[in-house]
């Protein structure tokens, strides 16, 4: 009997976030109340006490309680003609009494200005008659001095709206508003997309969607709603990129079909697998606690159908659902139209015409569905009940190309080891011509019967799987061996292999064929070691240490030059790239590691080379010399090199020899430098 599990990730892109940036995730909960217990106690005692909502001796701020408490007194000891108006304690009017510390109705309505029939009226902008209109007599007379007095105004923007028709309005009662500090306690977090001209969010966290984001909402839209949101880039290809490497390890580890189902959904085959694991309760418990130990929120569901899994993992509600073997169907009755994967406007169309549950559409006769919708929807159906099947495109881990060889008699001298290598080497490139690939980096291990593994590595400047040039290079190195007691076995595994296919022929064929150096950099570095031969590449910086950059021999230019829109203007600019040396100031071909410090220098600043100087305890006197060739600070990089120059001269002493030396600093200003000298290179 087939069983499919459907693993929902409902969260994936925003989890993957949180593991790449850490303080985005959640706070500890114990973490959380020490902080609160702290700033609550902090906030007292800067404060004074509880009961005071100002610090003490810190100026006047109006309104503030401890201004009410005791500047009032004072200010009821004046007599009224001394009194302060009322603008300038901070409020227009008294503090009213707070509307609901008593009931309505008691004292029939007199103290507390309650109408008798307990309904209190309020008003809203936009209702009653215009100000305008209002005649002069019943206008407010505008005083805001104690004691001024109100006459009766006619009920202006008056609904007559009672308040709990309002809340009820409102708030319905079977409608649970979020509250703003739900969700997982982490500020809200989501990732934006720009679709035209328009960002959208891609992606939110269970504190923004308790706030009520959802993606499809405009930026702006969230911004303005929720201000503290935080807004970073969605990134769909990595969370693809990372969720094709979650399958790979779900297949080798505990099913070996593992499908893509959608950008947030695998399908697990666990067909005569789950008993491995303890069964399918236990195997679907195992998985979701892994995963949420690894911080990533996991629903899944496990079916005969993949459809029905899918269904139960996106829409049940519980996040492990188990179907009894059997049909499907009665189990997703009550579930929505979109558990059936169905596109959004058949959704809409269906929500149009009262269908609004799996149970429902199974319920309308097939004919008119199909003729209806199409043959999509009622596939969909039928995929998730078993009547049509639903093939998985699974994964395949990548395998490791090796082969090995063991002997009955152990190997003990240099001809039968090198014999054995030549048959490895040939399997080893009709393997790589089946998978398509060529070899970059080859391990050869040898086993002796002592357990001891020796291994011998070879790299490759580009893709190979000639069996002649592997063959020679593994054959110079055999001398390396030390076989011991004997060899008991050899394996050739290969560590990195690239894609290879045809490759065109040269196009000029007049010339003939260019030469390939790929075979005599292998031989060079396999023997002197990768890091003692390279190439230099240059950049395009004005300091000089900064302008090459060590390369391998064989390996590509970079294209640095940025892909212009068909109607970018910079086309019409069919120049040559500069170089990023200038030609009219030559440089030596290799530069010190680091410059290095002169002693005994003497020159006439601010624009003059050196007569003599000393480097590496010996006195050069300077014949000829060139320059200055000025060089400042690249400022967008740090702050310290805003004000930073550099004087190139290119000099030549009395032996003949040429050196490229600078002095720090312009001679005229003392922020450009300390006018200390500087050899960086020679030439020739």
């Amino acid at each position: 009997m087939k069983r499919v599990a459907s693993l929902y990730l409902p969260d994936w892109s925003i989890d993957r976030l949180r593991r790449a940036e850490p303080t985005l995730a959640p706070p500890s909960p114990d973490r959380v109340a020490l902080d609160l217990v702290a700033i609550k106690a902090a906030s007292d005692a800067e404060q004074g006490g509880k009961n005071c909502d100002a610090p003490r001796n810190t100026g006047w701020r109006p309104g503030a309680r401890w201004a009410r408490e005791d500047v009032a007194r004072h200010i009821a000891t004046l007599p009224a003609h001394q009194r302060p108006p009322m603008r300038e304690m901070g409020r227009r009017s008294e503090a009213a009494e707070h509307p609901y510390k008593r009931l309505p109705g008691d004292d029939g309505g007199a103290a507390t200005g309650w109408p008798a029939s307990g309904i209190v009226s309020v008003r809203y902008p936009g209702d009653g008659p215009h100000p305008d209109k209002i005649a002069a007599k019943e206008r407010r007379p505008g005083s805001n001095d104690p004691g001024a007095a109100v006459k009766e105004v006619a009920a202006f923007f008056d609904t007559a709206r009672s308040t709990s028709a309002t809340v009820s309005r409102v708030c319905p009662p079977t409608t649970a508003c979020p509250s703003p500090t739900s969700g997982d306690g982490a500020p809200p977090l989501v990732t934006v997309h720009k679709v035209g001209s328009r960002v959208e969010v891609a992606a939110a966290s269970p504190a923004a969607r308790a706030l009520g984001i959802a993606p499809g909402l405009a930026l702006t839209q969230v911004r303005a709603a929720v201000p503290g949101v935080v807004v970073r880039d969605a990134d769909a290809e990595g969370d693809l990129r990372d969720l094709r490497k979650l399958s790979v390890a779900l297949a080798r580890r505990w099913t070996p079909i593992v499908a893509i189902a959608d950008p947030q959904s695998l399908f697990l085959d666990l067909t005569g697998v789950s008993h491995l694991h303890g069964g399918e309760e236990a195997m679907a418990r195992r998985l979701v606690r892994l995963l949420s130990r690894l911080g990533y929120t996991a629903r899944i569901a496990v079916a005969d159908t993949a459809g029905a899994a899918w269904a139960c993992a996106h829409f049940a509600p519980s996040s492990i659902t188990l179907l009894p073997p059997g049909d499907p169907l009665p189990a997703l009755a009550a579930l929505p139209v979109a558990a059936l994967r169905v596109e959004e406007p058949a959704q809409e169309l269906l929500r149009r015409l009262g269908v609004e549950t799996v149970g429902q559409l199974a319920a309308l006769p097939r004919a008119p569905l199909v003729r209806r919708f199409g043959r999509t929807l009622a596939l969909r159906l039928d995929q998730a009940a078993g009547r049509a099947s639903e093939p998985l495109d699974a994964i395949v881990p990548p395998v490791a190309i090796m082969v090995e060889q063991r002997f009955a008699e152990p190997l003990l001298t240099a001809e039968p080891i090198a014999y054995w290598i030549a048959q490895l080497v040939a399997r080893l490139a009709t393997d790589l011509a089946q998978a398509g690939r060529g070899a970059r980096a080859v391990v050869l291990a040898a086993t002796r019967i002592d357990r001891a593994v020796q291994t011998i590595r070879l790299g490759f400047a580009r893709p190979t799987r000639a069996p002649d040039h592997m063959l020679r290079l593994l054959v110079r190195q055999v001398e390396r061996l030390d076989p011991g007691f004997g060899i008991e076995a050899l394996a050739l595994h290969v560590q990195r292999a690239d894609p290879l296919g045809a490759e065109a022929l040269d196009g000029d064929l007049a010339e003939g064929e260019r030469p390939d150096l790929a075979p005599l950099v292998d031989a060079l570095v396999n023997r002197i070691g990768q890091r003692r031969l390279w190439r230099l590449r240059a950049l395009e910086s004005d300091v000089p240490e900064r302008g090459v950059v060590r390369t391998a021999p064989l390996d590509p230019a970079a294209d640095t030059a940025p892909r212009l829109r068909r109607d970018d203007v910079r086309h019409l600019d069919t120049r040559a790239p500069a170089h990023p040396w200038h030609p009219r100031w030559p440089r030596p071909a290799r530069l010190l590691r680091r410059p290095e410090l002169l002693d005994h220098v003497m020159a006439e600043l601010p624009d003059y080379p050196p007569a003599r100087f000393t480097w590496r305890g010996v006195t050069h006197r300077i014949v000829r010399g060139d320059g200055p060739e000025r060089i400042t600070g690249e400022w967008w990089r740090r702050h310290d090199e805003a004000n930073a120059i550099r004087d190139y001269f290119r000099v030549e002493d009395e032996a003949g020899a040429r050196f490229w030396l600078f002095r720090r600093g312009d001679g005229l200003r003392a922020e450009t430098g300390d006018l200390s000298w500087y050899m960086h290179g020679t030439f020739g």
